[in-house]
């Protein structure tokens, strides 16, 4: 295995009008491989991203966000990379902080180190019901793991092989891991910091939080939280 090894995970569904642009961005910054995990896609997602030199993978159907992301962690591992840093596929992560959140992760001091948008670097402001949601979870995922928590939803994040292996685990949520994944790393004794960054403008005409959606995530995830914090055989500080 090459020493530092890392690539970049994008789970992508229906993003073929943006998952070119978003390699083209993370190309200035670096030259890593990047994965894209073609989630069912009924576009031409497989196809821009093999066009801009990007390794994809195809699922056969639309497992969700969870599900393609795991996919990544799983053949990052057997790939044998060190590091992943996860992305979003529709540009709004931007690519100038790969650098900072990877810094975190490869000194040794850290396993997960999240981008936060809520750090000071530029003036994300999310509507309001999802503002509301975040300031809930931030609350409950900061008093679960006795840590200062901004952004527990932030999916723009770099992991170490330990976290790795415990996302590509079966206890890993595979629909919206959010805030619940923080307090299942915390309750392995896993450290994780929140980095800077600022984000760029949802694209998106329909988010993945639309219709009905925010219903079943608030209920998903306060059952989540809870059954993790339950499972004290399971999930427990390691030594």
């Amino acid at each position: 295995m090459l020493e530092n090894k890392f690539a970049i995970i994008i789970p992508a569904y229906n993003e073929a009008g943006r998952i070119g642009s978003t390699i083209a961005g993370i190309r200035k910054f670096s030259n890593t491989d990047i994965i894209v995990v073609n989630d069912g896609s009924k576009d031409e997602t497989a196809a821009v991203g093999l066009a801009a030199s990007a390794l994809v993978i195809s699922l056969p159907f639309n497992l969700g966000y969870g599900g393609a992301l795991q996919t990544g962690f799983k053949y990052a591992l057997r790939k044998g990379y060190d590091y992943v840093v996860q992305m979003d596929a529709d540009g709004q992560h931007d690519p100038v902080y790969i650098k900072a959140l990877l810094k975190e992760v490869q000194s040794g001091g850290m396993d997960v180190s999240i981008g936060s948008r809520f750090l000071g670097e530029g003036d994300y402001r999310p509507a309001a019901i999802k503002k509301m949601g975040m300031i809930f979870f931030r609350y409950i995922a900061s008093a679960l793991t006795g840590q200062r928590i901004t952004d527990p939803t932030s999916g723009f994040q770099a992991l170490n092989r330990k976290a790795m292996e415990f996302c590509a685990s079966e206890a890993y949520p595979t629909d919206f891991p959010d805030a619940d994944v923080l307090i299942m790393l915390h309750r392995l004794g896993m450290r994780f910091v929140e980095v800077p960054v600022k984000m760029n403008p949802c694209t998106k005409k329909k988010s993945m939080h639309s219709g009905f959606v925010p219903v079943y995530y608030l209920f998903k995830m306060m059952l989540s939280i809870v059954v993790t914090m339950l499972r004290n055989h399971e999930l427990r500080r390691e030594p």
